[in-house]
C-alpha cells in the first residue's frame, strides 16, 4: 500500500509539471513570439528545466546532550534514512546529517530547499535551536520523530511544519503539497500553524506491509560518516509492541500491534547490505523475537544462505523458554543479547505491567549463558515501590548472575508515556529541561526515597559494577572479553563523576531534596551553544559585506 501510493504521486506531480508547463507555453510563449519554431525551441527549454530541477532536502539527526554506555557504537535511527530513500527515488536530491557520526555540515544547510529534524526527547532542545537558527535564514523546517509527534504546538514554535508518527506514506504528498503551494490540508498526520491557529490533520495510518517500505540508503549519510558506524549495520524487522510498559512510548508511536516483514524481505535486505569480515548486524527491532516462528525462519534463511555475521539484538529474557530458537540464535552467530529486566523487586515489575518473574530473569541470563550468548542487562530505577536497598539489590543480582554489562537506567517520565502524564498530573515533575530526559537524571520526586538518594545510589550501583575490584574478579576467571566491555563501563563511569557537570547536578539534586529548591528550571542546561555561535558568526559576515 505504501509503496503504491508513493509511486500515485510521483506520477500524478510529474503529469500535473507537464500540464501547468503546457498550459504557460500556450498562454505565453507563443503569445510573444509569433515565431513557432522559437516558441517551440523555448518551450523545450522551460521543459528541461522543470525536469532537472529537484528540491534539495536534507535531514539532520542531532546528538543528544551528553555521553552514554552506547555513545561508542553509533546508530542512527532509521525513520530518516527511509524517508530520504523513498524521496531519492521520486528523484529528489537527498542527505541525511547524523550527527553523532559527523559534525552538522552548515554549508549542506544552507543550501537547502528543505530541511527536516528528527528529534528524541533529549534532543529537543537542540533540535529547536536549530530550528529557530534556521528559520531566521528564510528555510523551510519541518520536525519529526518521537518529541515533535507528541507536542507539536511545542515543535511548531520552532519550525513550520510537524509530520507526526510514522510517516513514510505522508511524505511525497507533502513535499508535492509545498512544490504546489497547496493541498496542505489533505496531508495525514501533519500539523501546521497558519497566524495564530494551529491545524492538525487526522493521524496517518501506519503501514501495515511493512516489505513496501524501501531499505535504508546508508549512501545518503555525509561523505565519512558511515565510517562512524564501526561497521555495526542497523536493520528493522518490525514495528509496535503489545507490552505497553508504563515508561515506555513505543505503543503510543508504533501502536500495540506488532507488524512484521517477511523473513524473505530481511534476508534480502542482508544480502544487499555486502556484509564484510567483522561487520556486525543489530537488529532495531524493539523485541526481535516478537514472532518466534519469524523469526526462526529468518535464521533459518540466514544459516542457508551462510549469511551470519556476528548479530545482536533486543529481545525479552523469557524467550529462552523455546530451545530451538537459541539452538538457531547461536548457530546463526548471535553473540549478545540486550535484556529489558527492569527491575528484581516484584512490586516494581508489576507497576511497569512487564509480566516477568525476577525468577523467569535469572533463569533467562543463565541460560543464554548455556549457548555461549552475551547478555546486556537494562534496569530501570525509581518506581513508585523502589527505595534505597532496590537499587543496591539490583547491583548485586547483576553481580551475582554474571550479567557480562549492565545499564541502570533512572526512570524518566518520557512524554507520550502514562508515567508522564501521571507525574505531570501529580506535580512530581522537576524540570521540562528536555536535555536531562535521558535517563541519567534524576527528573521527578520519587516516591520511596529523595531525588538525591535516587541519582546517588544509581551511579554508585554503576560504579560497583564497573569497579577495579570486578574486573580485577574477570581477569582471575581468565574472561577477557568481558574484562574488555567492562573497562569501557569503568572508565565512563569515571568519566561521568568527574565531569562537572554531573557534580553541579548532585548538588542541585541535594537542594531539592533538602527543599531549598522546589524545581529546576525549564532552561537548566545549555545544550547547542555551538548552533548558536555559528549563525551568530554569519550574520556577523553577513552584515560586514553589506556595510561594504
Amino acid at each position: 500500500m505504501c509503496r503504491i501510493e508513493n509511486v500515485k504521486i510521483v506520477i500524478a506531480t510529474k503529469f500535473r509539471a507537464y500540464i501547468g508547463f503546457a498550459k504557460f507555453i500556450r498562454l505565453n510563449i507563443f503569445a510573444r513570439f509569433h515565431n513557432r519554431l522559437v516558441g517551440i525551441l523555448v518551450a523545450i527549454l522551460f521543459l528541461c528545466a522543470i525536469m532537472i530541477r529537484k528540491m534539495k532536502i536534507v535531514f539532520i539527526e542531532p546528538r543528544p546532550p551528553d555521553f552514554h554506555i552506547f555513545s561508542r557504537f553509533i546508530l542512527p535511527r532509521l525513520g530518516t534514512l527511509i524517508l530520504g530513500s523513498i524521496l531519492k527515488q521520486a528523484g529528489h536530491e537527498v542527505e541525511v546529517l547524523i550527527e553523532t557520526a559527523k559534525k552538522l555540515n552548515y554549508k549542506k544547510l544552507l543550501k537547502a530547499d528543505l530541511i527536516g529534524i528528527s528529534s528524541i526527547t533529549s534532543t529537543a532542545k537542540r533540535s529547536y535551536v536549530l530550528g529557530d537558527e534556521l528559520m531566521r535564514l528564510g528555510k523551510t523546517i519541518v520536525f519529526g520523530g518521537p518529541h515533535p509527534s507528541f507536542f507539536p504546538e511545542e515543535a511548531l514554535s520552532h519550525g513550520h511544519f510537524v509530520l507526526r508518527g510514522e510517516a513514510e506514506q505522508s511524505i511525497l504528498s507533502f513535499v508535492h503539497a509545498l512544490e504546489q503551494r497547496s493541498g496542505l490540508e489533505k496531508i495525514p498526520g501533519l500539523s501546521f500553524r497558519v497566524g495564530d491557529r494551529i491545524f492538525y490533520n487526522p493521524s496517518a495510518e501506519p503501514c501495515l506491509n511493512l516489505d513496501t517500505l524501501p531499505f535504508p540508503d546508508f549512501s545518503l549519510m555525509d561523505t565519512g560518516a558511515d565510517l562512524a558506524l564501526r561497521g555495526i549495520k542497523p536493520v528493522m524487522t518490525s514495528r509496535g509492541c503489545p507490552y505497553d510498559c508504563s515508561f515506555c512510548s513505543v505503543t503510543q508511536l508504533f501502536g500495540r500491534k506488532y507488524r512484521f516483514r517477511s523473513p524473505e524481505n530481511v534476508m534480502e535486505e542482508l544480502i544487499s547490505l555486502n556484509l564484510k569480515k567483522g561487520d556486525t548486524v543489530f537488529f532495531y527491532d524493539d523485541n526481535f523475537v516478537a514472532n518466534p516462528e519469524n523469526t526462526k525462519k529468518l535464521l533459518r534463511l540466514m544459516i542457508e544462505n551462510k549469511i551470519t555475521p556476528s548479530w545482536t539484538a533486543q529481545v525479552r529474557v523469557d524467550c529462552t523458554k523455546d530451545e530451538e530458537l537459541l539452538e538457531l540464535m547461536r548457530e546463526s552467530n548471535c553473540f549478545f543479547v540486550y535484556l529489558g529486566l527492569e527491575s528484581v523487586n516484584p512490586s516494581t515489575l508489576r507497576s511497569y505491567r512487564k509480566k516477568l518473574t525476577v525468577e523467569q530473569i535469572e533463569d533467562g541470563i543463565n541460560k543464554f549463558h548455556q549457548y555461549g550468548i552475551r547478555t546486556h542487562g537494562m534496569f530501570v530505577l525509581g518506581a513508585d515501590p523502589d527505595d534505597v536497598q532496590t537499587i543496591r539489590q539490583t547491583a548485586k543480582f547483576a553481580i551475582k548472575n554474571k550479567i557480562d554489562t549492565v545499564q541502570f537506567l533512572i526512570l524518566t517520565p518520557v512524554p507520550g508515556t502514562r508515567f508522564f502524564k501521571e507525574m505531570d498530573e501529580q506535580g512530581r515533575l522537576l524540570t521540562k529541561d528536555w536535555s536531562l530526559y535521558d535517563g541519567h537524571h534524576v527528573v521527578h520526586r520519587p516516591a520511596g526515597m529523595t531525588p538525591y538518594q535516587l541519582q546517588k545510589e544509581t551511579m554508585k550501583a554503576m560504579a560497583k559494577f564497573y569497579s577495579n575490584w570486578e574486573l580485577l574478579r574477570l581477569v582471575l576467571r581468565f574472561d577477557f572479553i568481558t574484562f574488555l566491555y567492562r573497562t569501557y563501563g569503568n572508565y565512563l563511569v569515571s568519566r561521568w563523576r568527574r565531569q562537572r557537570s554531573s557534580r553541579k547536578y548532585y548538588r542541585m539534586m541535594k537542594e531539592v531534596s533538602a527543599g531549598t529548591v522546589a524545581r529546576l528550571g525549564d532552561n537548566y542546561r545549555k545544550t547547542a551553544e555551538d548552533i548558536r555561535r555559528y549563525f551568530a558568526r554569519l550574520r556577523k559576515k553577513s552584515f560586514i559585506a553589506e556595510k561594504r
